[in-house]
């Protein structure tokens, strides 16, 4: 396909803007059904704190009620010193408090003063049965004769020191609830009720919603708890129904559907019309854009050709940013080849001279395995250890370039070959010390070439012996120490030949290498081997700020 620029653009806006509309329309869908959900829990929350402030206020009036049962008045059947107490008790309250005896006469209410005659109890029913179960419970609403009023009461069975069974109770006006229903909480359009367990209305955010009348919604008694959805006289609802099982009312927050739903066919209608909007606009810019991106495009491939040349590319000034950034990074790749060419045979001079470097060291390798060997096979061998130790410190050498070889990392590696089974036979002590490569390397061989010699002839040749490696830094020199325990040792070999002890590795390798000073000491368990090394000769800080700054 050979098409100029304005063809890619129009296809890209048929292949995108259908997709993308269709993709936003789900998404809007499922963004609103979020929402939903969202707005249902927040109205669950909202239930749930209109549950909790009513099961607060009859929790409160309970303990109330635990309060006036212990009362002496009531003990001593002093009914007149107990309308006065509770009086004194609820003053400030919207509270009052009634003593009914089994026959539903009531003995005090604090209502009216003490002495007024009293009707019978307004609420018959619920007071007769939480004499029968002879537990405490919270009533329905129902029309107070005294009150005058919708209240609604709670009640706590009691018997007196007599015999006499009472009935203490608390009541307080349905109007006093209207509180705890806060329509604050409640998204737009939404409204909230508390309805007792035969459906009447006890308090509400709806206006029509009287207290004592019928909840409007008629199946009030079969809604589901959570979330819910109902018809009525035409209309659906969206319903939200908390049950409160201290008052055994429910509590429920609705909204119409259609008043729910208006949001999102809102933001559907203007998707479209954004949609169409859009892919005017978006053809018309696909005409403009193009014929910018012809030129400049042109002109990119003339740069892009005499860096191909190996010309230098300056940057050109676009009209599109985009556009601009290529060219700049045009400049600077061909900037970048000159500086990776410098870098590559940077890398090569190096590559050569640590090259050198190995074959130097594995030259003295053989020449030490070769003046050690007494046949082909022990010089096989013994070469071999040392090229096998020599790789340890060139992995760690690998690993580590940048940052120099732990000198701790170092003696374990090397030792590691040679650690009986019981590790705590091997203790390697000291603080971190950096080395870069070519004091690893010869450190390395050294470290190996000890451990070798007490395999072979020292502490690590039976079964008891113990060797100790430790360093520490002091002022400018590393001072290391190698010592050998518990090994069967001839004192006198040893003072006739040092050989098979390392002598010639360490004074060949550290001493000339890295200008050590070495002392060896025969105790009688074993050797001691005590280095000196510089500091300066472990760690080529000039060496390593070079190689990071290139």
């Amino acid at each position: 396909m050979h098409y100029p620029v304005l063809f890619y653009l129009v296809c890209m806006i048929l292949v995108l803007i259908v997709p993308a509309f269709l993709f936003s329309m789900v998404v809007l869908k499922r963004t609103n059904e979020a929402q939903e959900r969202i707005f249902e829990s927040l109205l669950r929350t909202s239930t749930s704190a209109v549950n909790r402030a009513v099961e607060r206020e009859i929790s409160g009036m309970f303990s109330t009620l635990n309060f006036l049962s212990t009362s002496e008045s009531l003990v001593q059947g002093d009914f007149a010193g107990l309308h006065a107490q509770a009086s004194k008790t609820l003053e400030g309250t919207d509270i009052y408090f009634l003593v009914i005896d089994p026959t539903m006469r009531q003995l005090v209410n604090t209502r009216v003063p003490y002495g007024t005659a009293l009707n019978m109890a307004s609420d018959p029913t619920s007071a007769s049965l939480a004499l029968a179960r002879g537990e405490r419970m919270v009533s329905d609403i129902f029309f107070g004769r005294t009150a005058q009023q919708w209240v609604f009461n709670v009640y706590q069975p009691m018997r007196l020191s007599n015999g006499r069974q009472v009935l203490l109770t608390l009541t307080k006006n349905a109007d006093a609830l209207r509180r705890a229903v806060n329509p604050d909480v409640l998204s737009p359009g939404w409204n909230a009720a508390v309805i007792d367990s035969t459906g009447k209305v006890i308090a509400s955010t709806d206006e029509k919603q009287k207290t004592g009348t019928e909840f409007f919604l008629r199946v009030v008694p079969s809604l589901r708890l959570g979330v819910s959805t109902m018809r009525q006289d035409g209309t659906n609802y969206q319903i939200v129904t908390e049950f409160s099982s201290l008052a055994g009312w429910r509590m429920i927050a609705w909204a119409k559907s259609s008043d729910v739903q208006a949001p999102a066919a809102s933001s559907i209608r203007w998707l479209v019309i954004g949609g169409v909007v859009f892919a005017l606009l978006a053809a018309i810019g696909a005409v403009g854009i193009a014929r910018v991106l012809s030129r400049d495009v042109r002109l990119l491939a003339h740069d892009a050709r005499r860096l191909g040349h190996g010309e230098r590319v300056a940057a050109r000034p676009y009209a599109i940013t985009e556009l601009e950034t290529v060219s700049r990074a045009l400049a600077e790749a061909a900037d970048a080849r000159v500086k990776s060419e410098n870098e590559v045979r940077f890398l090569m001079r190096e590559v050569a001279h640590r090259s050198k470097n190995q074959l130097t060291v594995i030259q003295a390798m053989l020449n030490q395995s070769a003046a050690g060997a007494e046949n082909a096979a022990d010089f096989a061998e013994t070469f071999r250890k040392r090229v096998a130790g020599l790789a340890r410190s060139t992995d760690l050498m690998i690993a580590n370039a940048s940052d120099g070889i732990n000198l701790m990392e170092l003696a374990k590696n090397q030792l590691k070959p040679f650690t009986p089974d019981d590790a705590a036979r091997v203790r390697i002590t000291g603080p971190a010390v950096l080395l870069d490569p070519q004091a690893s390397q010869t450190l390395g061989m050294a470290l190996h070439e000890l451990s070798t010699n007490a395999t072979k002839y020292g502490a690590l040749a039976n079964e008891r012996g113990i060797v100790s490696l430790s360093w520490v830094a002091k002022g400018e020199d590393l001072n290391l120490v190698w010592r050998e325990s518990k090994a069967s040792i001839d004192r006198e070999a040893i003072a006739g030949s040092r050989k098979g002890f390392g002598s010639v590795v360490l004074e060949r390798m550290l001493g000339m290498a890295l200008d050590a000073k070495l002392d060896f000491i025969v105790h009688d368990d074993g050797i001691e081997w005590r280095v000196t090394i510089p500091l300066g000769r472990l760690r080529d800080e000039e060496a390593h700020h070079a190689r990071h700054n290139s």
